[in-house]
Protein backbone atom coordinates (compact mmCIF):
# COMPACT_ATOMS: atom_id res chain seq x y z
CA UNK A 1 0.00 0.00 0.00
CA UNK A 2 1.34 3.45 -0.77
CA UNK A 3 1.82 5.99 1.92
CA UNK A 4 1.66 9.77 1.94
CA UNK A 5 3.70 12.20 3.46
CA UNK A 6 1.72 12.75 6.62
CA UNK A 7 2.21 8.62 6.97
CA UNK A 8 -1.59 7.80 6.23
CA UNK A 9 -2.22 5.13 4.12
CA UNK A 10 -3.91 5.71 0.45
CA UNK A 11 -7.05 3.47 0.03
CA UNK A 12 -7.72 2.54 -3.83
CA UNK A 13 -11.10 2.32 -4.83
CA UNK A 14 -12.76 -1.07 -5.85
CA UNK A 15 -13.58 -1.55 -9.75
CA UNK A 16 -17.26 -1.91 -9.78
CA UNK A 17 -18.40 -5.01 -12.34
CA UNK A 18 -21.57 -3.70 -12.89
CA UNK A 19 -23.36 -2.57 -16.50
CA UNK A 20 -25.95 0.25 -16.50
CA UNK A 21 -29.20 -0.88 -18.10
CA UNK A 22 -31.57 1.04 -18.44
CA UNK A 23 -30.65 1.78 -22.17
CA UNK A 24 -30.82 -1.22 -22.67
CA UNK A 25 -34.21 -1.44 -21.27
CA UNK A 26 -35.79 1.84 -23.03
CA UNK A 27 -34.53 -0.05 -26.54
CA UNK A 28 -36.34 -3.27 -25.22
CA UNK A 29 -39.70 -0.74 -24.31
CA UNK A 30 -39.54 0.71 -27.77
CA UNK A 31 -39.05 -2.24 -29.68
CA UNK A 32 -41.89 -4.13 -27.60
CA UNK A 33 -44.11 -1.10 -28.55
CA UNK A 34 -43.04 -1.06 -32.13
CA UNK A 35 -43.71 -5.32 -32.44
CA UNK A 36 -47.28 -4.60 -30.78
CA UNK A 37 -48.72 -1.70 -33.04
CA UNK A 38 -46.98 -3.78 -36.12
CA UNK A 39 -48.90 -6.66 -35.26
CA UNK A 40 -52.19 -6.77 -35.60
CA UNK A 41 -51.38 -4.64 -39.18
CA UNK A 42 -49.91 -7.98 -40.44
CA UNK A 43 -52.35 -9.83 -42.42
CA UNK A 44 -51.51 -13.60 -42.55
CA UNK A 45 -54.43 -15.20 -44.65
CA UNK A 46 -57.01 -13.78 -47.03
CA UNK A 47 -59.46 -15.38 -48.69
CA UNK A 48 -58.90 -15.15 -52.63
CA UNK A 49 -60.98 -15.42 -55.62
CA UNK A 50 -58.83 -15.70 -58.39
CA UNK A 51 -60.00 -14.70 -62.07
CA UNK A 52 -62.42 -11.86 -61.04
CA UNK A 53 -60.00 -8.46 -61.28
CA UNK A 54 -60.21 -4.80 -60.48
CA UNK A 55 -56.68 -4.75 -60.72
CA UNK A 56 -55.03 -2.25 -63.60
CA UNK A 57 -53.33 -3.66 -66.11
CA UNK A 58 -49.53 -4.59 -66.09
CA UNK A 59 -47.27 -4.39 -69.04
CA UNK A 60 -47.53 -7.55 -71.28
CA UNK A 61 -44.38 -8.76 -73.25
CA UNK A 62 -44.02 -8.24 -76.51
CA UNK A 63 -44.35 -12.28 -77.34
CA UNK A 64 -46.35 -13.00 -74.76
CA UNK A 65 -45.84 -17.19 -73.74
CA UNK A 66 -49.13 -18.21 -72.32
CA UNK A 67 -49.98 -21.90 -70.13
CA UNK A 68 -53.73 -22.69 -70.41
CA UNK A 69 -54.21 -24.80 -67.62
CA UNK A 70 -57.96 -25.95 -67.99
CA UNK A 71 -60.48 -27.68 -65.02
CA UNK A 72 -59.72 -31.20 -66.37
CA UNK A 73 -56.08 -30.67 -65.67
CA UNK A 74 -54.90 -30.02 -69.58
CA UNK A 75 -52.11 -28.12 -70.43
CA UNK A 76 -52.20 -25.93 -73.53
CA UNK A 77 -49.41 -23.95 -74.74
CA UNK A 78 -50.40 -20.34 -76.30
CA UNK A 79 -47.53 -18.76 -78.27
CA UNK A 80 -47.64 -16.56 -81.36
CA UNK A 81 -51.56 -16.44 -81.41
CA UNK A 82 -51.40 -20.55 -81.70
CA UNK A 83 -52.92 -22.62 -78.70
CA UNK A 84 -50.83 -26.22 -78.80
CA UNK A 85 -52.69 -28.82 -76.83
CA UNK A 86 -49.67 -30.86 -74.65
CA UNK A 87 -48.67 -33.06 -71.51
CA UNK A 88 -47.03 -31.60 -68.45
CA UNK A 89 -43.82 -33.48 -70.11
CA UNK A 90 -43.86 -31.95 -73.68
CA UNK A 91 -44.80 -28.71 -71.84
CA UNK A 92 -42.07 -28.48 -69.52
CA UNK A 93 -39.37 -29.31 -72.17
CA UNK A 94 -41.21 -26.60 -74.80
CA UNK A 95 -40.98 -24.17 -71.74
CA UNK A 96 -37.48 -24.60 -71.15
CA UNK A 97 -36.15 -24.83 -74.74
CA UNK A 98 -38.45 -20.95 -75.16
CA UNK A 99 -36.68 -20.03 -71.96
CA UNK A 100 -32.89 -20.84 -73.23
CA UNK A 101 -34.14 -18.77 -76.70
CA UNK A 102 -35.11 -15.80 -75.23
CA UNK A 103 -31.75 -16.07 -72.47
CA UNK A 104 -33.33 -16.93 -69.33
CA UNK A 105 -35.66 -14.02 -69.10
CA UNK A 106 -38.63 -15.29 -70.34
CA UNK A 107 -42.04 -14.38 -68.74
CA UNK A 108 -44.83 -17.41 -68.34
CA UNK A 109 -48.37 -16.00 -67.88
CA UNK A 110 -50.55 -18.67 -66.67
CA UNK A 111 -54.48 -18.62 -67.98
CA UNK A 112 -56.06 -20.62 -65.21
CA UNK A 113 -59.53 -21.78 -65.97
CA UNK A 114 -62.12 -20.31 -63.10
CA UNK A 115 -63.86 -23.69 -62.45
CA UNK A 116 -60.06 -25.45 -61.93
CA UNK A 117 -59.11 -26.52 -58.92
CA UNK A 118 -56.16 -24.58 -57.19
CA UNK A 119 -54.30 -27.36 -57.05
CA UNK A 120 -54.26 -28.35 -60.46
CA UNK A 121 -53.25 -24.44 -60.98
CA UNK A 122 -50.73 -24.67 -58.43
CA UNK A 123 -49.22 -28.20 -60.37
CA UNK A 124 -48.94 -25.86 -63.76
CA UNK A 125 -47.36 -23.18 -61.88
CA UNK A 126 -44.46 -26.00 -60.70
CA UNK A 127 -44.05 -27.50 -64.05
CA UNK A 128 -43.17 -23.58 -65.15
CA UNK A 129 -41.06 -23.51 -62.92
CA UNK A 130 -39.23 -26.79 -63.13
CA UNK A 131 -38.71 -25.60 -66.96
CA UNK A 132 -36.43 -22.81 -65.44
CA UNK A 133 -38.98 -19.74 -65.49
CA UNK A 134 -38.62 -17.53 -62.39
CA UNK A 135 -40.97 -14.95 -63.77
CA UNK A 136 -44.94 -16.26 -63.68
CA UNK A 137 -48.18 -13.91 -63.86
CA UNK A 138 -51.37 -14.90 -63.11
CA UNK A 139 -54.57 -13.65 -65.88
CA UNK A 140 -57.52 -12.52 -64.58
CA UNK A 141 -60.54 -10.71 -66.79
CA UNK A 142 -61.53 -7.14 -65.27
CA UNK A 143 -64.51 -7.87 -62.97
CA UNK A 144 -67.58 -6.10 -64.33
CA UNK A 145 -68.87 -3.05 -63.00
CA UNK A 146 -72.23 -1.82 -62.81
CA UNK A 147 -73.18 1.50 -64.79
Amino acid sequence: MAVTATGGRLRKRKLKAAINVVPYIDVMLVLLIIFMVTAPLLNLGTDIHLPDSKAKRLQTPKNPVAVSIYANGTYALVADKTSQPMGADDLKAHLAAVNEQSGGDLVVLINGDRTARYQTIMKGIDIVNAAGIKKISLLSHPQETAK
